[in-house]
């Protein structure tokens, strides 16, 4: 409805008074007053009752009239949530981690809708722990396997003829070799291990794991020993014995490990239920894969044929300077049963330092560890890896005082081989088979 004064024209008067209506002449319409218009009064919404802190939050699907929720301002129930703290739907103080707000609870990832349920934390802490048990046992069987197909088991004892009685004790024949297998033309000359070909017996200890206690006992190479008769490991033909005495080491020159186990349970009497056997490349490596091995050198030496330099004193030694040390004979006096006694030191030390919880179960130490002994590591087939734990948690218990080092008995020589004291080595095998404590001395 239009208010203005209409003239003649019915369009509010003369429309040449009329500024805005046409007129002609030079000067604008003067000022007129607007009549005020009145709108009609608006109803304003009755006073809601206290909304419980229970109840949900106002808006659209929260308890709000449709009609209401659609207005623009807050007289028709519209509520922008500024005058609230609450923005773009979040309530005031209840962001993630906050104070519960008009949103309702909150939980560890925010805001909880209203009438979801709460998290079962006991259900999700039993699912979590049967995946990571699961998860370890999986990688346990893996790596059990993964380990077990890296064992070369290439010594057949069952070839070996004549053989003693068996007793409680398990007994290890473990042998140190003087292969380069593996090893490159730069790692001999760094190794000083020369380039011969074959491979030949550079230390022999046996190994007694008893109740009564643990017993190594090392037997010089130069040892004077009766080659017994034997069936050849690769023709299966036996060979008489003559009664033919020599050094040990002939023994596996002759016919590999299986004739060095008939020669040492010949000549001892001791059933050897287990073979080990490490060349040059295995045993340097898996010095360095543990990070080096801590050893107390009683008295500095010198060598120039095994690249022995040491010093007296606690120090770690590298796989170079383990080799060195262990294979150092013309340093001493006493050649081969000076550095007999030093391989079974430096032995006791690497498995006590091998067979430790920090080692075993730090997958960035025993991978490495395996990896690079268990390649050149030559076993029987009947050597689980079970057994060469057990192998090494009874050298460690050696290194513990938990049991006897020695070298086997000596009397004598002959010919430039050490002969064995008959008597005593009798009396210390009785004791291993008896499994009794060794109580022999050299």
């Amino acid at each position: 409805m239009n208010d203005w004064p209409r003239g003649n024209d019915g369009r509010g008067g003369d429309r040449d008074e009329r500024y805005g209506y046409g007129s002609a002449q030079a000067q604008p319409d003067g000022v007129r007053r607007m009549p005020h218009v009145q709108r009609p009064p608006q109803q304003r919404p009755q006073q809601q009752p206290p909304r419980p802190a229970s109840a949900p939050p106002a808006g659209p699907g929260y308890g709000v009239p449709q009609q209401q929720a659609q207005t623009h301002d807050t007289f028709a129930g519209y509520d922008s949530g500024y005058n609230t703290g609450q923005v773009y739907g979040t309530p005031s103080g209840g962001g993630p981690g906050g104070p519960a707000g008009p949103g309702g609870p909150t939980g560890p990832q925010g805001p909880r809708r209203p009438g979801a349920p709460a998290p079962n934390w006991g259900k999700r802490i039993k699912v979590g722990s049967i995946v990571l048990v699961s998860a370890i046992v999986v990688t346990t069987i893996g790596t059990y396997f993964w380990a077990d197909s890296k064992v070369r088991r290439e010594v057949d004892l069952s070839k070996v003829i004549e053989r003693p009685k068996d007793d409680d004790c398990t007994t290890y024949l473990i042998v140190g070799s003087d292969s380069r297998e593996g090893l490159s033309q730069d790692d001999k000359k760094r190794l000083h291990t020369g380039s011969a070909d074959g491979k030949r017996t550079d230390s022999m200890m046996i190994l007694a794991a008893c109740s009564g206690g643990n017993s190594m006992i090392s037997l010089p190479r130069d040892s004077d020993v009766e080659i017994p008769s034997f069936v050849g490991s690769e023709s299966g033909k036996k060979f008489a014995g003559k009664g033919q005495r020599t050094k040990l080491n002939a023994a596996y020159a002759m016919d590999g490990p299986e004739l060095l186990v008939r020669t040492v349970e010949h000549n001892t009497g001791l059933h050897i239920d287990h073979y080990a056997e490490i060349g040059f490349a295995g045993f340097a490596n898996i010095v360095d894969a543990l990070g080096g091995v801590e050893m107390d050198i009683e008295k500095a030496f010198k060598d120039d044929k095994s690249g022995a330099d040491f010093q007296a004193g606690k120090q770690t030694l590298n796989g170079e300077q383990a080799l060195a040390f262990v294979r150092t004979r013309y340093a001493f006096a006493e050649s081969d049963l000076a550095r007999t006694k030093n391989q079974q030191k430096f032995l006791s030390a690497l498995a006590s330092q091998a067979a430790t919880p920090g080692t075993i179960i730090n997958p960035f130490k025993i991978y490495p560890v395996m990896g690079a002994g268990l390649d050149t590591l030559i076993v029987d087939k009947d050597m689980s890896l079970f057994d060469l734990g057990e192998m090494f948690f009874a050298m460690k218990g050696i290194s513990g005082g938990d049991g006897t080092s020695m070298n086997i008995p000596v009397s004598g020589s002959r010919g430039g081989n050490l002969v064995w004291d008959k008597a005593k080595v009798q009396q210390l095998v009785k004791q291993i088979q008896n499994d009794e404590k060794v109580t022999v001395t050299q």
